[in-house]
């Protein structure tokens, strides 16, 4: 691809041009065809006849041939009669008069897309930067577009190259990046209004590339770097702190959960000794109830006599095997008067009981 794309434009332009211009020679050329022609046939005395037939048919063919002209679709010829604008030819079959007619511009009235070459712009915080772009534009009147400016493509991209300028020395560099759609708009909003009286619309412009030289370009990649870690640290922080809220929420859970089993294990153990103590309550008085009523019936005195004089020696018989030291009571040799005062003691309680 060229590397300037308004050289490019303006050589087509050219042979255009150059074309149109050849065209023209090729039908005098036609003509001096005929003429030679018709010269040779009068020269020639058997044709001599047919030579002022032969120029008038000849030069008749020639007029027609190149009075005709087929516009392709999407396309404009700007017709000049004698040197002056005649009219517009549209698409399709038009006609023209030889000789007094000409067609020194043609334009498409297609989108046209024309590269803006790259420039360096200076920022507002005095950074330069190189921006290039493309834009869009179409032929809306061909007339003001052949006679309104004598380069139209060229008129449209120094603008856009100026306004660039302006925009970007408007901002700072780091805004430069995100306000490319407003740099956009004002661009085509200047050059749309200008294009009205060359006869195009600039129908939307776009920046390619934005490139900051190389040391702003490695300051922002380590600003980038720096962000980055920022980020990763802080995301890192979060998570352990995540970590710690949840790791003390488990050990507050398990703790409640602790003291509600050991609550519960010793509301279960307090209602187990509870029983226990009501349950060993009830089996004593049950079994004193049975030893009252035992004394009550005949021969229970004296089965109680004989229990606790057997109860007595056991006792007595345990005194050689435990400590060395006893508090005993006085009578301890005497047995019968041990007895005696035990069954004092049955018979007051069975007594009581009676009562």
């Amino acid at each position: 691809m060229s590397q300037d794309p308004v050289r490019d434009v303006m050589k087509g332009l050219n042979n255009a041009v150059g074309k149109d211009i050849r065209k023209e020679g090729s039908m005098f050329g036609k003509l001096i065809f005929v003429v030679v022609l018709s010269v040779l046939a009068f020269a020639y005395p058997p044709a001599s006849g047919f030579a002022i037939p032969l120029l008038l048919l000849g030069t008749a063919i020639v007029f027609v041939i190149e009075g005709v002209r087929v516009v392709p679709q999407q396309t404009a010829w700007v017709v000049e009669r004698l040197g002056r604008f005649h009219r517009v030819l549209e698409p399709g079959l038009n006609l023209i008069v030889p000789f007094v007619d000409r067609i020194p511009y043609r334009h498409s009235l297609k989108e046209v897309p024309l590269d803006v070459p790259e420039q360096v712009c200076i920022t507002k915080d005095n950074t330069q930067l190189a921006v290039d772009g493309i834009l869009y534009y179409q032929v809306t009147d061909p007339k003001l577009a052949s006679y309104g400016t004598s380069d139209f493509m060229m008129a449209i991209t120094q603008l856009a190259q100026t306004m660039l300028r302006s925009e970007i020395g408007k901002m700072e560099l780091d805004r430069t990046f995100e306000s490319r759609d407003d740099i956009n708009r004002q661009i085509v909003a200047a050059l749309d209004e200008a294009g009205r009286t060359w006869g195009v619309k600039v129908l939307r412009y776009e920046i390619k590339n934005l490139t900051p030289p190389e040391s702003i370009l490695r300051a922002m990649q380590a600003q980038i770097t720096a962000e980055r870690e920022k980020r990763a640290l802080i995301a890192k922080s979060e998570g352990q702190r995540q970590q710690d809220i949840n790791i003390a929420e488990g050990e507050r859970q398990s703790k409640i959960l602790q003291s509600e089993g050991e609550k519960a294990a010793a509301i279960n153990k307090a209602q187990g000794e509870a029983t226990a103590i009501r349950m060993l309550a009830d089996a004593q008085a049950e079994a004193v109830r049975a030893v009252a009523n035992a004394l009550g019936t005949e021969g229970g005195m004296n089965a109680a006599s004989l229990k606790v004089a057997e109860n007595y020696v056991a006792a007595f018989k345990e005194l050689a095997k435990t400590g060395n030291t006893l508090i005993i009571p006085s009578n301890l040799a005497d047995p019968a008067a041990l007895v005696a005062s035990a069954m004092t003691v049955l018979e007051r309680a069975r007594v009581g009981g009676a009562k």
